[in-house]
């Protein structure tokens, strides 16, 4: 009876511990498996990311050759570069501005577009800069912000605008005709003697060519006698194409310049009376009282004419880089929180509704606050993607600007690669950009596994 009751209790040791040994086996099984399936990824992984981080940190220690070791020197003379400081600059406005518009841009359309009809069709044109290269966009870009109206879609929209609404015409170059009683005083052109009212004083101008005339100039032609209120004249080009002609003389073929201010100027220096040539430039200014007058021609009339805004140089270059961004990823923005949008409870919206909320209550105190997860990862993919722009800011500028507009990854590019041949630099400025991304990376990871929990 001992014997038979002692037998169990020296076996089931022995059962426990083959058990456990069985378990460790199967456990050293399967993770040689995973080791050999995770082995080529790992390699790859190694070989693409870990070796190239190792080797740029080694090689930032070292000069431009790769041969002398010089420790935090090339630290020291990134920190100590202007071009360096520009670019750090550069890229804080890059962070502060550009994840910031298309976030808010992309909320905008996804929460507007969500409740039109036509919001699908919306949403399409909004996304479909993301099928653009950026090496395509920003050679878009560089083409319609061109200085040149003849070049430049927004340059063109701008002179036509300052066409419309700038006043008189320009004549840029034009003179009077000498000795004909017209004098220049300070760039505006003046009658030498003046006239009193019911009189006429006509201005024969040189200088201007003919391709340089508005489209609906005609002949010039003499007004109609003035009135006793009135000074009359003619403002004309003292040309006739092929020659002849009496200078001074309205005669045939001579261009009347239609558009040009002319102003009655009473003794005491004020206006009186102003009017605008016809396109055979022939005016009349009407309604002065009875005395002498000198006639002018303001300087206005010969400025130059309406230009381009210089969107391409050094002072706004960043802001149409950055505008060329929001273009593009903005519909990355409204996509990513649509499908946030489309998650969330609506029932907690229409109760909000069916208790008095307006829409704008609605939007502030439900529909952001549990979209909030979905616009803080969108905001901070946005900050890593714009401290790693290159492509925009490499294309974009002309070779006047490109200093202006610098960023650390076209910095990084251009001292290893560009022309500095300096791969010392390069990699101290890599490890920068590296040291600036990783916090952020580390977040939105961070967030991802939060997200992943709930």
């Amino acid at each position: 009876m001992t014997e038979a009751a002692v037998a169990p209790v020296t076996e089931r040791p022995r059962r426990g511990g083959e058990r456990r040994s069985a378990g460790a086996a199967e456990r050293r099984r399967m993770l040689l498996v995973a080791l050999v399936f995770l082995a080529p990824a790992l390699v790859l992984l190694g070989a693409i990311l870990v070796y190239p981080v190792i080797y740029t940190i080694v090689r930032s220690f070292f000069d431009r050759s790769g041969d002398e070791f010089v420790g935090f020197q090339n630290y020291v003379t990134m920190f100590t570069t202007e071009s360096t400081f520009t670019a750090i600059r550069n890229n804080i406005i890059w962070v502060v501005v550009a994840p910031a518009a298309c976030t808010i841009l992309g909320l905008v359309f996804a929460v507007l577009l969500d409740r039109i009809r036509w919001g699908t069709a919306f949403k399409l044109i909004v996304f479909m800069p993301m099928a653009i290269s950026m090496l395509a966009a920003g050679v878009i870009f560089r083409t319609i912000f061109q200085e040149s109206p003849q070049l430049g879609v927004v340059n063109a929209v701008v002179v036509a605008v300052q066409d419309a609404f700038g006043g008189s015409a320009s004549y840029p170059g034009a003179s009077a005709r000498p000795d004909l009683g017209v004098v220049d005083e300070g760039g505006s052109l003046v009658s030498e003697d003046a006239v009193s009212a019911g009189s006429t004083q006509d201005f024969a101008l040189v200088g201007i060519r003919q391709s340089a005339l508005p489209d609906d100039a005609q002949d010039a032609a003499a007004p109609s006698a003035p009135g006793s209120d009135e000074i009359a004249g003619t403002v004309f080009l003292d040309v006739v194409p092929g020659g002849g002609g009496t200078p001074g003389e309205i005669d045939p073929g001579k261009s009347g310049l239609p558009g040009v201010r002319v102003d009655a100027v009473a003794g005491d220096g004020t206006v009186a009376g102003t009017a605008t040539t016809a396109s055979d430039g022939s005016y009349v200014i009407e309604g002065l009282g009875a005395g002498e007058y000198r006639v002018a021609l303001p300087a206005d009339n010969f400025a130059e004419g309406a230009s381009g805004v210089p969107w391409l140089g050094s002072s706004l270059i960043t802001a149409v880089i950055i505008l060329s961004y929001i273009w593009i990823w903005a519909g990355f923005a409204m996509v990513m929180i649509n499908s946030g949008l489309s998650a969330i409870d609506r029932s907690l919206q229409e109760a909000a509704r069916v208790d008095g909320a307006t829409e704008f209550q609605v939007f502030r105190k439900i529909t952001a606050p549990l979209l909030m997860p979905v616009l803080i990862v969108v905001f901070i993919t946005l900050i890593i993607n714009v401290l790693k722009i290159f492509d925009l800011v490499y294309v974009i500028p002309p070779g006047a600007s490109k200093p202006a507009a610098n960023v650390i990854a076209v910095e990084m590019w251009t001292v290893s690669f560009g022309g500095g041949n300096n791969q010392g630099l390069g990699s101290a400025l890599a490890v920068l950009l590296l040291v600036l991304v990783l916090p952020f990376m580390i977040i939105n990871v961070r967030r991802f596994r939060q997200e992943r929990e709930r």
